[in-house]
């Protein structure tokens, strides 16, 4: 693709949790930093702290005099708090941030399919769909959510997928949080698509005290970019650098006609 760089580097991180006591200005230098270092930015979630549009309001003021960069987003069980999440996906949507729920877009050669998520944990621990109507419903949400990252990577033919998420797909990276929290930061339907389609990385926040790099059983890397997190272990820089070759092929065609033929029944019944 003419114009391309040959080497993209994608910023992350999640959580910021803008509020409306927030000091204007707080998040410049950060996003300074970050347009200074990458030509992309993600955003996993938790963009404002109670789910007001005010304090998105807020945010993509800060955003607009630095970010200088395209830049895709996710909402977070925090934005959808107030139960105005459909207005801050339009404050962010109206400033030029790429805000995904079960959408894609292509920037700069990559192909990103972006998603809430939910939780509900993981592997045999995961929650299963038996018993009262509500405990259905509950991990009904989970794989409607799984569906959706589905449905988005099918669309893409980049070589080179980003997923981007809310909620942790693997327990690898909310690990060192309290066990008994582990069902509440994700679960592991949402690492279904991830294992069928080609992705190059997986973003995530939520798991403020979890670890920074995880794997999926195929062998993507998934990166916690909770800013809390960022911000304990890298302080220098508190935000994750992917960069993309895209020079390189990410997987085989033969893998992406393979995930494209398998039907979504994969996924638990509810």
């Amino acid at each position: 693709m003419p114009g391309l760089k040959d080497i993209v580097r994608v910023a992350a991180i999640g959580d910021l949790h803008y509020s409306r006591t927030a000091s204007a200005g707080s998040l410049q230098p950060l996003f300074s930093q970050i347009s200074e270092s990458a030509d992309i930015l993600v955003l996993c979630g938790d963009l404002t702290d109670y789910g007001h549009p005010d304090e998105a309001r807020a945010l993509v003021r800060e955003m607009a005099s630095t970010v200088k960069i395209p830049s895709v987003a996710v909402l977070g069980n925090h934005d959808y708090e107030s139960n105005e999440q459909d207005e801050i996906r339009k404050i962010m949507t109206d400033v030029g941030v790429v805000t995904l729920d079960g959408d894609t877009t292509e920037i700069l050669g990559i192909g990103f399919a972006g998603i809430k998520g939910f939780a509900g944990g993981f592997g045999r621990r995961a929650l299963g769909p038996w018993g009262e109507t509500i405990i259905k419903q509950f991990v009904h949400e989970a794989v409607n959510e799984a569906l959706k990252l589905e449905t988005a990577l099918a669309r893409l033919r980049n070589d080179h997928l980003i997923a981007v998420l809310h909620y942790a797909p693997v327990q690898d990276t909310v690990e060192g949080e309290p066990l008994e929290i582990y069902p509440f930061l994700g679960c592991s339907r949402l690492e279904e698509p991830l294992t069928r389609y080609p992705v190059s990385a997986v973003f995530h926040g939520h798991a403020h005290h979890g670890q920074p790099v995880g794997r999926t059983r195929t062998g993507a890397p998934v990166f916690n970019v909770s800013a809390s997190l960022m911000r304990e272990l890298f302080p220098a820089r508190p935000f994750h650098v992917f960069e993309v070759d895209l020079l390189s092929k990410s997987a085989s065609a033969d893998r992406r006609a393979g995930a494209d033929r398998r039907a979504l029944g994969a996924y638990d019944r509810v």
